[in-house]
């Protein structure tokens, strides 16, 4: 049984991987010195590779000498997989690594080369990045506009090597600069401090969760519990909507990814926001399973198994109990208008 489940997963390893190598997808960012631009995106599962280069001038072949001068601006391009991780939640990292109310440059950085922009490779992701842009000025987290263009990609030329990776090249003079150049300062007053790669608000402590949460609630979310299977809320659900966490509030699942696994309950192939989600190893009840927690909630949902359906051939069997369901017509109105364009595709 151990065999044929080894034989499994690195079946649906090697599928994905093939897809993917048919098919990379490509995101390109600015957002001042490519250098603090990199790490936040090699973080992310489903990205396989950030590289700082220089976009929209009018010169070929740039250097980092004469960049500035021919109309670039530093960025990042980041090669990703769309079935681990969505140009929408690199959408979501990136607003929350610069001020995009300064037209001038970024932090310490002044002048136009080190200014922010989205650049778009499709008009799928250009809708996206406007409708998150949208929906970042409706949050008003920001008392100014902002003025972050959205911007067709153009040849994207890779700065030179000792550019590459230079947080983990040089980690005492990268953590010097950033720390002197005002970012981290205002990420944090901005989105609070360890939570600005996705920003949230500090975890209620129990006391006030038991009040806020039914007792079953309180008992998957907070104690590691399950919850009847074919007895719960969503085992069923399909009505069109997104599903965040009951505690924070972080979106974890979409509808266009639940299917009827037949063990009553709620079984999606995917996340919404694969930054959101944790997995950790699980010894108990004389097993070793992966335990799947909300990364700002840390909530625990439930397990992953690698019995699901295509293109991940992943099923994540989370207890409704650890999720509020956001139906498509209030997602709006609930804070999650970003996420409409994808129910338009």
């Amino acid at each position: 049984m151990k065999i044929l489940l080894l034989f499994s997963i690195l079946a649906v390893t090697l599928l994905a991987s093939a897809a993917f190598a048919d098919n990379p997808r490509k995101a390109t960012f600015a957002g001042g010195c490519f250098w603090c631009m990199e790490p936040p995106f090699e973080k992310l599962a489903g990205v396989s590779a950030v590289t700082s280069g220089y976009m929209g001038g009018t010169t070929a072949n740039p250097t980092y000498e004469n960049y500035a001068s021919g109309g670039h601006i530093e960025v990042i391009e980041v090669t990703y997989d769309p079935a681990r991780v969505s140009y929408q939640e690199l959408l979501d990292v990136f607003w929350r690594q610069i001020d995009p109310t300064d037209a001038g440059g970024q932090f310490v950085d002044r002048g136009h080369a080190y200014t922010t922009a989205i650049f778009y490779h499709d008009q799928e992701q250009r809708q996206l990045a406007e409708a998150s842009k949208e929906s970042l000025a409706a949050s008003r987290v920001f008392s100014k506009s902002l003025v972050t263009p959205i911007l067709p990609a153009a040849t994207f030329y890779p700065a030179e090597e000792y550019h590459q990776d230079y947080s983990r090249k040089n980690p005492i003079r990268y953590k010097w600069y950033r720390h002197g150049s005002g970012r981290d300062k205002f990420l944090d007053a901005t989105w609070g401090k360890e939570r600005r790669d996705l920003g949230t608000a500090p975890k209620p402590d129990r006391s006030e969760l038991k009040k806020r949460l039914t007792p079953m609630q309180y008992k998957v979310t907070q104690e590691d519990g399950t919850e009847p299977a074919f007895d719960n809320a969503y085992w069923n659900n399909k009505r069109p909507g997104i599903y965040v966490d009951v505690v924070s509030g972080e979106p974890l699942f979409a509808s266009w990814d639940k299917f009827d696994s037949g063990t009553g309950w709620p079984s999606f192939s995917r996340p919404l926001v694969s930054a959101n989600i944790v997995e950790k190893e699980d010894r108990s009840w004389f097993s070793t399973r992966t335990e799947v927690r909300s990364r700002k909630g840390d909530s625990h949902l439930g397990h992953v198994f690698p019995d699901g359906p295509k293109p991940t051939g992943l099923r994540y069997c989370i207890n409704s109990a650890a999720l509020r369901f956001i139906p498509l017509e209030e997602m709006e109105k609930e804070g999650y208008g970003e996420f409409l364009p994808r129910f338009r595709e």
